[in-house]
């Protein structure tokens, strides 16, 4: 028996909806990661993108555990001498607070095009007010936040 691949016509995307004010950051990213690249569908195929879109709300308000706030570094390198930058969760939370969770989520992903698709998919939003009430998207909870 020949194992079933997905082809192009047969991908029929859903839309996903997460409050992610009572949602843990590495517990949320991990299955919104699954849902991006369709490892929650039975038709996962590695070489297509059969994933889901998913819309986040409340992005800001996610959680972090422990002294993730304070300890949690973030940084980069700018390609210039001594170009470093850091920052804290608690800076990239005032400054760009959907930063945090399109990271956690990205960090997750393929490291290929694939994965940049697959990103494309994802929709962040630091508030409850967001444009795709038109597609209809599903709620979807991974389990309320223990602190």
């Amino acid at each position: 028996m020949k194992t079933p691949m997905a082809k192009a016509g047969d991908i029929n995307p859903r839309w996903y909806i997460v409050d992610a004010s009572q949602e843990i950051l590495g517990r949320a990213a991990v299955e919104i990661a699954r849902i991006l690249q369709g490892k929650n569908k039975p038709t996962w195929t590695p070489h297509m993108d059969t994933g889901d879109f998913v819309v986040v709300i409340n992005a800001d308000k996610v959680q972090a555990t422990g002294k993730k706030e304070t300890d949690k570094i973030y940084q980069w390198y700018t390609g210039w001498p001594s170009g470093r930058k850091t920052r804290t969760l608690s800076e990239m939370r005032t400054r760009r607070p959907e930063q945090i969770m399109r990271l956690a989520v990205r960090r997750m992903l393929p490291k290929t095009k694939l994965g940049r698709t697959m990103l494309k998919k994802l929709k962040l939003y630091p508030g409850v007010e967001h444009p795709h009430e038109a597609q209809k998207p599903e709620p979807i909870a991974f389990g309320t936040a223990k602190r």
